[in-house]
């Protein structure tokens, strides 16, 4: 493992991914939507960490400073998670998953209950292969990022992302670490959601779990995100106000409160 260190955020290298690492305490391994990278949760890793917690961050496969994989179907995310987790010799960790980043942490929480203190969904889904559509439609993003480059992609997609009246700086935020995504992490995230439907894997959830969404949510949507809390067995519910499906960038403070409350309650 290899590790840098700038102020008070290190920067490591797990599992073949690069990861941020702030604050010391238990651990939570945040994982960042399609569109961002491990900088997209810095604001809220750096609310948790002033709070005792240890706030890791992955660069997901071909995302930020982490490797592009050869391939869609050259990568196991799932498989990824846990390589970290074994690096950093952590047995169990708080897993906090943001959009596609909560599909991911769903699978490895109800595959691996064992690996997973609790879990947070942020603005997520059950995944696109809930039907051939939204499969389809997902995977045809590939090909418009391809199309279109990074900068125009991000210049499209990004303001849907976040609520109205949204601060411009946060909004800039958010469309420039879109503007960051490759194609080669983008195709292999969206294989994954395409190829995924959590449907059957809710109702085995074990693991404590907070579902929380921001109030003005159109992407995956506010409605879904009570689904996934509906399912889950004993599972709560958390609306953020005035935020947009990037509320984790958006409201850091809110959704840092929420979440500390929860593993209060937990604990």
């Amino acid at each position: 493992m290899a590790v840098s260190s700038s102020s008070a955020t290190r920067r490591h290298v797990a599992g073949g991914l690069s990861l941020t690492d702030e604050g010391e305490g238990p651990a939570v391994l945040l994982l960042h939507g399609i569109g961002g990278n491990a900088r997209s949760c810095t604001a809220l890793g750096s609310v948790l960490a002033g709070r005792g917690v240890r706030a890791l961050a992955w660069d997901a496969p071909g995302y930020g400073e982490s490797a592009d994989p050869a391939g869609a179907d050259d990568v196991d995310h799932v498989a990824r998670v846990l390589a970290v987790l074994d690096e950093l010799d952590l047995d169990r960790v708080d897993l906090v998953g943001t959009s596609w980043g909560g599909v991911v942490a769903t699978v490895v929480a109800a595959r691996h209950p064992d690996r997973v203190r609790t879990l947070v969904l942020a603005d997520s889904t059950r995944g696109s292969g809930t039907s051939p559509a939204k499969a389809a439609t997902m995977r045809a993003r590939v090909a418009d990022l391809v199309a279109q480059g990074p900068e125009a992609f991000a210049a499209a997609r990004a303001p849907k992302l976040v609520a109205p009246g949204c601060d411009p700086a946060v909004a800039e935020a958010v469309r420039a670490e879109m503007a960051r995504v490759r194609p080669a992490g983008y195709e292999g995230a969206a294989e994954f959601m395409a190829a995924t439907d959590t449907s059957s894997l809710l109702p085995s959830i074990t693991v404590p779990t907070l579902v929380l969404v921001g109030e003005h949510d159109t992407v995956t949507g506010v409605e879904e995100s009570r689904l996934l809390a509906d399912r889950i067995p004993g599972a709560r519910f958390v609306l953020v106000p005035d935020a947009g499906h990037a509320a984790v960038t958006e409201r850091p403070a809110e959704v840092a409160a929420a979440v500390l409350d929860f593993w209060r309650t937990v604990a």
